[in-house]
């Protein structure tokens, strides 16, 4: 069974920082990129990160968190990771990662895969909440 869980999520004041974890099991780990993305109130999903398959040597950031927000992978752990820096009050939001559904571009940060349209599974959300 494919699963996806993120974690790390909780109260931050504004600059703080956050690392947050997507553990999956269930899938050949190294195989597929693997995507963050975010929902805040009121607003439609956006994208925020990806990372490729394999050694992750492509990424992809959202404008919003270009120059603050990392994103790595640890193979040997089967986990994802987006650090986050220098958080903001609109940084506020649930942050799900996902896997692609298998394909011939499922190891890529594609464009759907960054917008969240090819992909098959998606974690449980942790919160995130930026404030004084």
């Amino acid at each position: 069974e494919v699963q996806l869980q993120a974690s790390g999520g909780g109260l931050v004041q504004p600059g703080g920082s956050l690392r947050l974890s997507c553990a999956a099991s269930g899938f050949t780990f190294d195989d597929y990129a693997i995507g963050w993305f975010r929902q805040a109130p009121g607003k439609e999903r956006e994208g925020v990160s990806c990372i490729r398959a394999a050694s992750g040597i492509s990424t992809y950031y959202a404008d919003s968190v270009k120059g603050r927000f990392t994103i790595s992978r640890d193979n040997a752990k089967n986990t994802v990771y987006l650090q986050m820096n220098s958080l903001k009050p609109e940084d506020t939001a649930v942050y799900y990662c996902a896997k692609p559904r298998s394909s011939r571009s499922s190891r890529l940060c594609t464009l759907a895969t960054i917008n969240g349209y090819d992909m098959d599974y998606w974690g449980k959300g942790t919160l995130v909440t930026v404030s004084s």
